[in-house]
């Protein structure tokens, strides 16, 4: 009988088909195939004609997964680290040079093949050292240098055609530092470990040419308390557009139900990344689920200058609107064309529910006007033995299996999560309470919440935004003016969700509600099932609820001074 490993399990059950690469043969980029559904949605497939006229109108999203090579550096020793920040490399002396893995004659045959998503944890051999006991008993971290810094290294040509277009990466999540080199120019770093980042390298690609991506991942420092792994642990995108187009996360759709009908607000936010300015108007298309263009309407023009960005509003109603709920997951698609002088350049597509979502004192959560008891679980990212790179078919498998356990709704604890998690819930029912890593009004604290709203904003499944999770300054003044910024995000951004913060432990000492409790939307609390009960009483106009809690250690905390 054959046995698997962990590497037969993700390949097995991955996007689409590996390709297999030789030490120096350039792997071609691959469409993505829906673990669900099966259906190729990168490069954009051609939509039914009545919905637009000019599908994909030169845009492009490419999975970028298999091909890689891989090889360990180092955390102190720059000669391990393939000269990375030392002396001799001078890695920011000259722009384009950054070091010598960038170059395409640079030979890798000693660095190991992959597919992503990767966490190289997983495949770490198990170290007895108890200060090991949130990364799973493997050796990462400052004491183990050796094992925590990952280079990823990708070679691709790009057709010559695309010279004159805007070329974007596209990183679903890292963990956690991650550098990023394209064609030996340095292009930028991201902190977060769990929130999706891009970064713009159109004026650095070798249209025609082979391309090197060179991506450095520093697992070194930890975020959590709990399982993290390493590596690009997500999926990574390539995409192509005309110079005028659609903005990364760019559109939102907020609706309003009506007696037989929806208004719905439609936001679009348009770039130039070009040298001209030019004439722009957005044509909205809503797509029912059947499939079927149901409404339309035409933005009035706005001329963008170069390097500039324009958003667009738009009302449009539909009639008879198919409700997402629970039990019908009714899912829409905006369809946006963006077009210059008449010519369509973009296309972009945005599936989005029409729901409406209420907090009241009295009656509880109210989705579509009924009450919902919210019967959830909080879930850390990772699965078994998996570790983090997680095939997208094993976030339905978990969700289905919670609704047979009688769940309704969960929790991301504690930091956002993958994309196709969120395509879970939409498609099967669950509602999902959607955390962010840092609780912080400064600049990463920001980004790292605003790439979380701004991604997740047209998922119906998404009832709440939470801030933070168990902070011990959410209680105080600092605290305030902290969820008072982050609240910002969530209006800017959103506008229709309300937020929460997960920081009331065991009744400590927040029972009155106050700093940032007293601020956001709704206070959550943690196994303090007396102390809420109490506050509600005392306090019935105030939303809570117990974002975090279990029989076994609320039963025990409520009957403990009794069984001494």
């Amino acid at each position: 009988m054959k046995t698997f490993s962990r590497r037969d399990v993700l390949k097995s059950s991955l996007l689409a088909p590996a390709v297999a690469a030789t030490a120096h043969a350039m792997a071609p980029i691959e469409p993505a195939v829906h673990a669900a559904t099966g259906e190729v949605s990168g490069p954009l497939s051609a939509p039914s004609s009545l919905a637009s006229a000019t599908p994909g109108a030169g845009r492009e999203r490419l999975l970028l997964d298999f091909g890689w090579t891989f090889h360990f550096g180092h955390a102190n020793d720059p000669a391990k680290d393939f000269g990375y920040f030392s002396a001799e490399a001078g890695n920011f002396q000259k722009t384009g040079n950054f070091m010598p893995a960038c170059a395409t004659s640079f030979v890798d045959s000693d660095w190991s093949r992959i597919d992503l998503p990767h966490d190289w944890t997983v495949e770490l051999p198990f170290t007895n050292d108890q200060g090991l006991q949130s990364k799973g008993f493997y050796p990462l971290g400052r004491k183990y240098p050796e094992n925590s810094i990952g280079w990823y290294r990708r070679v691709f040509e790009l057709s010559a055609d695309d010279a004159s277009k805007h070329i974007t990466l596209e990183f679903d999540g890292a963990y956690r530092e991650t550098t990023v080199i394209f064609n030996g120019f340095y292009v930028g770093q991201h902190s977060g470990g769990y929130d999706s980042f891009s970064f713009d390298v159109s004026d650095f690609v070798n249209p025609g040419q082979p391309n090197v991506l060179l991506v450095r991942v520093d697992a070194t420092g930890s975020d959590g308390w709990f399982y993290e792994g390493a590596g690009i642990y997500r999926h990574v995108w390539l995409v192509k557009s005309n110079p005028v187009h659609i903005k990364q996360w760019g559109t939102l759709v907020r609706s309003e139900i009506r007696s037989g009908s929806a208004k719905l607000s439609v936001l679009s936010e348009v770039e130039n990344h070009g040298n001209a300015s030019g004439n722009v108007r957005v044509v909205s298309t809503i797509v029912d689920p059947s499939g079927s263009p149901v409404a339309k309407d035409v933005s009035t023009s706005a001329t963008i200058a170069a390097r500039d960005q324009h958003d667009f509003t738009q009302s449009i109603d539909v009639s008879s609107p198919k409700l997402w709920s629970l039990e019908e997951r009714h899912i829409y698609k905006l369809i946006s064309e963006v077009q210059v002088d008449g010519k369509a350049v973009d296309r972009y597509e945005t599936p989005f529910g029409i729901r409406s979502i209420k907090f009241d004192a009295t009656q509880g959560f109210l989705l579509n006007g009924v009450s919902v008891k919210l019967k959830g679980t909080c879930n850390h990212q990772d699965h078994a033995g998996i570790g983090v790179a997680l095939p997208d078919s094993v976030q339905y498998y978990r969700v289905r299996k919670l609704q047979e356990m009688g769940c309704n709704s969960l929790r991301t604890s504690h930091n956002p999560p993958t994309p196709e998690l969120l395509d879970a819930c939409d498609q099967l029912g669950m509602l999902l309470m959607d955390e962010t890593r840092m609780m912080s009004s400064n600049p990463e604290g920001i980004s790292q919440f605003t790439n979380l709203v701004r991604r997740d904003r047209n998922h119906p499944s998404v009832f709440m935004w939470s801030l933070g999770n168990e902070e011990g300054t959410v209680t105080s003044a600092k605290g305030a003016n902290i969820i008072t910024a982050m609240q910002q995000v969530a209006m800017r951004h959103d506008g229709s969700r309300p937020t929460t913060v997960d920081g009331m432990v065991n009744g400590e000492p927040a029972g009155s509600g106050t700093g940032g409790l007293g601020v956001c939307d709704v206070i959550g609390y943690h196994y303090a099932d007396p102390a809420a009960e109490a506050f509600h009483k005392a306090h019935p106009e105030k939303l809570i609820l117990g974002t975090e809690t279990v029989s076994a250690v609320c039963t025990l905390h409520h009957l403990g001074p009794r069984l001494r």
